[in-house]
């Protein structure tokens, strides 16, 4: 049913996605669908990676160790954006299309009210792809 699940990650966050990790890990040994981890940086030094390079590094060596802790085929995708915040729904939107991914696993928040004035990055991207999009919520 599913080829490819693409997975936003923050390497500098990852203890705070490991619900959704698992959970593209899971669909994806069920599907034996490949995971591409997409993760968005800037040019500017930053706590996990001094150049996009680097970090593309570190994204590609988390990639290979999520494929050696469960299994499944993976890949990686950085893209550099001088604010990473505000592109990340463009990009993920984009890399939907570019990987050609049939389902993005993302984690999310538990909903706030300031949701119905700025809607989460779930919300968008569910509400502008034609793909199916599982939103996994924290613990």
């Amino acid at each position: 049913m599913f080829k490819k699940i693409l997975v936003p990650v923050d390497l500098a966050h990852i203890d705070a996605i490991q619900r959704a990790l698992a959970t593209s890990a899971d669909l994806a040994r069920h599907y034996e669908a490949e995971v591409c981890y997409l993760a968005v940086t800037t040019s500017t030094p930053g706590s996990i990676a001094r150049t996009p390079e680097e970090y593309e590094r570190k994204l590609e060596t988390f990639a290979n160790e999520q494929r050696q802790v469960h299994g499944q085929t993976t890949s990686a995708r950085c893209v550099n954006s001088p604010d990473p915040v505000s592109d990340l729904d463009d990009t993920i939107l984009n890399t939907i299309e570019a990987v050609n991914a049939d389902l993005v696993v993302m984690a999310t928040h538990l909903p706030r009210h300031l949701d119905a004035v700025m809607p989460s990055h779930g919300d968008r991207i569910a509400s502008h792809t034609n793909v199916s999009v599982f939103l996994v919520r924290p613990d």
